[in-house]
């Protein structure tokens, strides 16, 4: 590519919001974390590894009966709240700063429970809420 010789229209996003393809027999609940799959399609939060945190999903979404890509699903990056896990992986305000890790769709640990969940973002507070998780 050569320099500009003249204006150019740059296109731009704000990095908060995306749109991504969903995986095939995914189907994806407004307000669940969404992650990206080893493929790039977007899938719901699961206990799984190689699954990256993309935000949460701003609509409801059924590919169940299409294929990878068929589909479409807004997401948003920011802080939301999300359940608590229990017992040994529960969250306390001592972890605030901390990486959590996705459970499923709606749920975040304090461990990785030996390496079988993905991350879910950085913990950065926990009230009657729930874990404020930054994604």
């Amino acid at each position: 590519m050569t320099a500009l010789t003249k204006d150019r229209n740059t296109v731009r996003r704000d990095g908060v919001q995306n749109s991504d393809p969903v995986a095939a027999a995914a189907r994806i609940f407004a307000g669940s974390i969404v992650c990206l799959n080893a493929t790039g399609f977007a899938v719901p939060g699961s206990t799984a590894t190689m699954l990256k945190a993309r935000g949460v999903a701003q609509e409801h979404v059924d590919n169940r009966d299409g294929a990878a890509g068929d589909l479409r699903v807004e997401t948003r990056r920011g802080v939301f709240s999300f359940a608590n896990s229990t017992s040994t992986d529960e969250i306390t305000r001592a972890d605030i700063g901390a990486e959590a890790y996705i459970v499923d769709d709606q749920t975040v640990a304090k461990t990785s429970a030996t390496n079988s969940r993905s991350v879910a973002g950085v913990i950065r507070d926990v009230d009657s809420a729930g874990v404020w998780i930054e994604i």
